[in-house]
C-alpha cells in the first residue's frame, strides 16, 4: 500500500464488508492498515507525503472541476448582459444602479497559498489539470496578518473593477449601436465594489485607529494610480493628467506618513497636520473630474467615447478607493458609548421604551461637534472612535463615498438611533449609513417588529430619505451555526419579506432598501455550491424579492465575497469577468410568469418541515454530546486561515468543556467538515419529513425553492461519511489500543499501546462519538427514506470517486494522529515544570495543541545546550565523558516525528476543505 490506488482498491474493498458487518468501519480499518506499516518501517513519513502531495493535486483538480461548473466554464466570450430593451429609457434604467454591492470581507478563510491559488485559478480556466508543485507544504504558507489580508483584498478588488470596466465598455458599445442618438448619456453601474477589512472592529483590538486611516489612504494611493494608468492608455497627454499625477503623489506621501506606528503624539500630530492643511493637489472629490470627462466624451469618436465613460464610470462607482469601505462595532461597543452621554446612563437599560424616548430627543436635538485627529487618538471608546474616524475619512480623504455602519448583534431599534446620534454629533449622517445586522435566532425572529419599530421613529425616516436608502446586514454564519443553515436561510427570507412590509406601511416606498446578506463560499455558511443563479437566490429568494417588488420598493443587493474562498472567483481577470458576467446576466426582478411558488402557499406543509428542521438543530447546539465531540481537538485539525483567530484555552482542563460559542462560526462549520459530516446543513431534513415523506417530496419537488434546499442538502449529503465521524472517536477507544497487539503482533509498540489504553479508560470522547454517530445516522436513514421519493439526482459526476478520495485522506490522518499519539506516550517520564505534567502534554497532543505540547517537550528535552568548547578554562576536566548528544536521540525518535506528522495533517486538513470547495 504505497500508493494512492493501492488505498483506494483497499478502501473499495473493506467498503463491501460493511454488508456482512454493518458496524464495521472501512475508514478506520485503512487507517490501522496504514498505522501498522508506518510503525513496523514498511511505510515512512516520506511515503506518506507523497501520498499526501498526489492528493492534494486531486483536491485542487477536483476544486476547479466545481468551479467550472459554477460558471459555466469554459464558455464563449459573448456575454448576453441582461435582457435586450428596445427603449433607452429601460435600458438606462436597468444599468445606471447596480446589480450587485459586492463586499470584500476578510473572514478567516485564507486557507490557500498565493501558489496554491494561482494554480487553481489556472486549473479552473485551462484544462482542469494542476502541477504537482502546487503541493505546498506547510511551513511555506505566509503568515496571515491584516496587511496580508488587505492585499488580497485589494488585488481581488482590481480585477474586479477590471471586469466591470470590461462590462461598462461592451455596454456602452451595444448601447451604441442600439440607441445611436443618447447612448452617451448612459451613465453605467452594474456593481459596486466595498471591504471592510482593516475596519472591522467587531471581536477584535489589534486593530489601531490610524491603521484604518493608512489601509484608506493606501487604497486612495492605488485607486488615483489606477486612474492614472487608465487615462494614460487612453491619451498620454490629457490635460486632466495634469491633475491627477500631483494628486497621486500628494495621497502617496500621505499614504506614508499613516503607515506607520503613530502612537507617539508628535509623530501623529505631524502626520496630521500634513494631511489636514489645506493644499492644491489634496483631492477629495472625483465629480469635476468626471463631468470633465463626460463632456469630452459628448463630441469624442465611439471608440474614444466609450473608454472615457467607461473610466467615468469606474470613477463614479469607486470614488477616491478601491471601493466604498464598511466600518462594524458590535451593539454593546455603542450601548457602552451612548451611556457616556446621558445622565444616569450607567443603570439605564438601552431596550426600554424609557431609552428609546431619551435618544429620540437627543438624536432630533443634536448638534454637531468638530473633532481633530488628536480627539480620536485620545478618545478610549471603540465605537465613538469608530465614528471619529469614518469623520476623518470623510473630511480629508474622499467626500464623496459614503461610508456603512454596520452593528452587530444589533437586537433593538435604540441601537440604531444611538449610532445615528454619534453619526450626527460628528456630522457625518448625510454620508453614514447605519445598519443593524441580524444574525441571533432572537435578532431574526424580532427582526420585523425591530424594523417597524425602527421605521416609525420620525427622526430615523427623515435620515433614510436624506440617505435614500434603509440598510439592514443579515448574517449567515452564526445564524448558521445557530440555527442551521437551511433554517437560518428560511428565517432570513421571512425577515427580508417583513422589511418589505415595514417600508410599505411606514410609508418609505421612495427609498431604496439595501440588503446586504453576509454569506460564505461553502453549504456551511450561506453560498449555494450548486450553481451562481442558486448562490444569488438562496439568501434573497424570489419571493423576497417579490416582496420588495409588490411594495414598489427599490431593492439594492448586496453579498459578501469572502476571504480567500470568495477571492479565489476574482483571482484573475477572466475569472473576475465570468463572475460579474453571470451576476450581471441574472435578471433580479420575480419571475412574473408562472404559478406562485407551494413552499409559501402550502405553508401548513412548509412551515412544519421549518420548524421541525429547526427544533432538530436546536437540539444539536444545546446537547454536550455534540458539543463535546466538535469541540474534541479543539482547534488543531485546522490551519490558521486569518487574523483574526479564535483564541484557544490557556489551561489544559478547559478544553474539556469547550463551549460552542468559544469558537467562532466559520472554524465550526470548518470542524464539521473534517470531522465528515455538515451537520449543520443536513441534519433535521429527514426527521423534519418522517410520517409525510411522499407529501413533503411532493412539495420539495414541485417547489423551485423546496429544489434549490434540496440541492442544497444533496451537495452535502454527497461528502458526508458518518463511518469517518466514528471513526475519530475509536482514536480515543481504550479497548482498541488494549487489544491491537494483544496476539503478540506488533511487539515494539505493545508498551505504548497499554499505555494509551491506560489512559483513555477514564476519557469520555469514545462514547461521545459514538453517540453522536448513531443520533446522526437515525437522521439520514429518514433523510435518505425522503429521498428515495424525490427523483433520483446526483450533484457530482464524479460522487464515488470523491467520496474514496475523501476517505482515504482521513485515513491517512487518522494514521498520522496514532503516530502522533504513540510518539507522545512512548516519550520518557520527565519532571513536573510550571505547573505542566507529561499528563498535561500527552492531553495536549489530544486535543491536537501541538505547539504546546512541542514546546513542553523541547523544554523536558533540550537539544541545545553550552558544549565544554565554549568555555575558555585554564583548568583541564575530564567531565562529561560521553559524546555530548544529550537528548538528540529523543528529538530525533519521539519528538521529530510528531511535529512531522502533524504538519502533515495540516496538508490533509487543506486537502478535505478543497474537496468541500471552501474552508469552513
Amino acid at each position: 500500500m504505497k500508493s494512492v490506488t493501492d488505498l483506494r482498491e483497499r478502501l473499495q474493498d473493506m467498503h463491501s464488508r460493511t454488508a456482512e458487518t454493518p458496524l464495521f468501519n472501512p475508514v478506520f480499518q485503512l487507517s490501522l492498515d496504514l498505522s501498522r506499516a508506518l510503525e513496523a518501517g514498511e511505510l515512512s513519513l516520506d511515503d506518506l507525503e507523497s501520498m499526501i502531495c498526489e492528493l492534494e493535486t486531486t483536491a485542487l483538480e477536483d476544486r476547479a472541476a466545481r468551479t467550472r461548473r459554477l460558471l459555466a466554464l469554459p464558455g464563449t466570450d459573448t456575454w448576453r448582459l441582461g435582457p435586450d430593451f428596445a427603449d433607452f429609457g429601460a435600458f438606462r434604467e436597468h444599468w445606471e444602479q447596480p446589480r450587485l454591492h459586492a463586499v470584500f470581507t476578510a473572514h478567516p478563510t485564507f486557507l490557500l497559498t498565493p501558489d496554491q491559488a494561482s494554480s487553481l485559478a489556472s486549473a479552473i480556466t485551462g484544462d482542469g489539470s494542476v502541477a504537482d508543485a502546487a503541493c505546498t507544504a506547510t511551513e511555506d504558507r505566509p503568515a496571515v496578518t491584516l496587511v496580508y489580508e488587505h492585499q488580497r483584498a485589494m488585488r481581488a478588488i482590481g480585477h474586479a473593477q477590471d471586469a466591470r470596466d470590461r462590462i461598462v465598455g461592451e455596454l456602452l458599445s451595444n448601447a451604441a449601436v442600439s440607441f445611436a442618438d443618447r447612448w452617451r448619456d448612459l451613465k453605467p453601474l452594474p456593481f459596486r465594489f466595498a471591504t471592510w477589512v482593516g475596519y472591522d472592529m467587531d471581536g477584535r483590538t489589534d486593530i489601531k485607529w490610524y491603521d484604518s486611516i493608512g489601509f484608506r489612504l493606501a487604497e486612495k494611493a492605488q485607486r488615483l494610480r489606477r486612474y492614472v494608468a487608465k487615462l494614460e492608455k487612453i491619451d498620454s497627454g490629457h490635460k486632466l493628467l495634469g491633475t491627477l499625477h500631483p494628486a497621486l503623489a500628494y495621497a502617496e506621501a500621505r499614504a506614508e506618513d499613516f503607515a506607520q506606528d503613530l502612537s507617539d503624539p508628535v509623530d501623529l500630530s505631524d502626520a496630521a497636520n500634513r494631511l489636514t492643511a489645506d493644499h492644491e493637489h489634496k483631492l477629495l472629490s472625483l465629480a469635476p473630474i468626471i463631468a470633465a470627462l463626460e463632456e469630452e466624451a459628448q463630441q469624442a469618436s465611439e471608440d474614444h467615447a466609450i473608454k472615457l465613460l467607461t473610466l467615468a464610470a469606474a470613477m463614479r462607482a469607486d470614488g477616491l478607493g478601491m471601493g466604498w469601505i464598511h466600518f462594524r462595532v458590535n451593539a454593546k461597543q455603542l450601548h457602552n458609548a451612548i451611556r457616556r452621554r446621558i445622565e444616569g446612563g450607567d443603570t439605564l437599560e438601552i431596550g426600554s421604551k424609557g431609552a428609546m424616548a431619551v435618544l429620540r430627543k437627543m438624536v432630533a436635538e443634536v448638534e454637531p461637534m468638530r473633532a481633530n485627529f488628536g480627539a480620536l487618538a485620545i478618545e478610549a471608546s471603540t465605537a465613538i472612535r469608530q465614528f471619529l474616524a469614518m469623520a476623518q475619512i470623510l473630511h480629508h480623504i474622499d467626500a464623496d463615498a459614503p461610508i456603512r455602519m454596520l452593528v452587530a448583534e444589533c437586537e433593538q431599534p435604540s441601537t440604531v438611533m444611538a449610532a445615528l446620534y454619534f453619526a450626527k454629533l460628528f456630522g457625518i449622517a448625510d454620508k453614514v449609513d447605519v445598519s443593524p445586522l441580524f444574525e441571533t435566532e432572537a435578532a431574526l425572529e424580532h427582526g420585523g417588529r425591530f424594523l417597524d419599530a425602527l421605521l416609525q421613529e420620525d427622526e430615523y425616516r427623515a435620515y433614510a430619505r436624506n440617505r435614500g436608502r434603509v440598510c439592514i446586514q443579515t448574517g449567515f454564519s452564526d445564524a448558521g451555526r445557530f440555527v442551521g443553515q437551511v433554517p437560518a436561510s428560511l428565517a432570513i427570507e421571512r425577515l427580508q419579506g417583513r422589511m418589505a412590509d415595514a417600508m410599505r406601511a411606514n410609508a418609505m416606498s421612495d427609498v431604496a432598501a439595501l440588503v446586504f446578506n453576509t454569506h460564505g463560499e461553502s453549504m456551511g455558511r450561506g453560498a449555494h455550491p450548486a450553481s451562481l443563479k442558486d448562490r444569488l437566490e438562496w439568501p434573497l429568494s424570489p419571493w423576497a424579492r417579490g416582496r420588495f417588488a409588490r411594495g414598489s420598493v427599490r431593492l439594492e443587493p448586496e453579498a459578501s465575497f469572502q476571504g480567500g474562498d470568495g477571492y479565489q472567483l476574482f483571482e484573475t481577470p477572466e475569472l473576475a469577468f465570468a463572475t460579474l458576467a453571470h451576476i450581471a446576466d441574472y435578471e433580479w426582478t420575480e419571475h412574473a410568469s408562472g404559478e406562485p411558488d407551494p413552499f409559501y402557499t402550502r405553508t401548513d406543509l412548509s412551515l412544519d418541515f421549518y420548524r421541525a428542521i429547526r427544533t432538530h438543530q436546536r437540539e444539536h447546539l444545546e446537547s454536550q454530546t455534540y458539543s463535546r465531540a466538535i469541540t474534541a481537538f479543539g482547534l488543531g485539525m485546522l490551519n490558521s486561515t486569518g487574523s483574526r483567530v479564535s483564541r484557544r484555552q490557556s489551561d489544559v482542563a478547559a478544553d474539556r468543556s469547550m463551549n460552542l460559542r468559544q469558537i467562532r462560526a466559520i472554524p465550526h462549520n470548518a470542524i464539521l467538515q473534517q470531522l465528515g459530516y455538515p451537520v449543520n446543513v443536513i441534519a433535521g431534513i429527514g426527521t423534519a419529513a418522517e410520517g409525510n415523506e411522499e407529501e413533503i417530496a411532493q412539495l420539495l419537488e414541485s417547489s423551485p425553492r423546496g429544489q434549490q434546499l434540496m440541492r442544497l442538502a444533496r451537495n452535502a449529503n454527497a461528502l458526508a461519511s458518518i463511518k469517518t465521524v466514528a471513526a475519530y472517536g475509536e482514536l480515543f477507544n481504550s479497548a482498541y489500543w488494549a487489544s491491537r497487539t494483544y496476539r503478540g503482533t506488533e511487539d515494539g509498540i505493545s508498551h505504548a499501546c497499554q499505555a494509551l489504553a491506560d489512559y483513555l479508560t477514564k476519557d469520555d470522547r469514545n462514547g461521545v462519538f459514538r453517540r453522536l454517530a448513531s443520533r446522526l445516522r437515525v437522521d439520514a436513514l429518514k433523510f435518505h427514506r425522503l429521498l428515495e421519493h424525490l427523483p433520483a439526482e446526483d450533484p457530482l459526476p464524479e460522487r464515488e470517486q470523491t467520496r474514496r478520495t475523501l476517505g482515504v485522506l482521513q485515513a491517512l490522518r487518522l494514521a498520522l494522529f496514532k503516530h502522533m499519539f504513540l510518539r507522545a506516550v512512548s516519550l520518557p517520564s520527565f519532571s513536573r515544570a510550571n505547573d505542566i505534567s507529561r499528563d498535561d502534554v500527552l492531553e495536549m497532543v489530544f486535543t491536537l495543541r501541538i505547539d504546546d505540547a512541542l514546546a513542553q517537550m523541547r523544554r523536558a528535552f533540550p537539544t541545545s545546550f553550552p558544549q565544554l568548547d565554549d568555555f575558555q578554562m585554564d583548568e583541564p576536566s575530564d567531565w562529561p565523558d560521553d559524546e555530548g548528544e544529550g537528548y538528540g536521540a529523543i528529538g530525533r525518535n519521539y519528538i521529530d516525528p510528531l511535529e512531522r506528522a502533524y504538519m502533515l495533517s495540516l496538508r490533509v486538513t487543506t486537502a478535505i476543505a478543497n474537496h468541500f470547495g471552501a474552508h469552513g
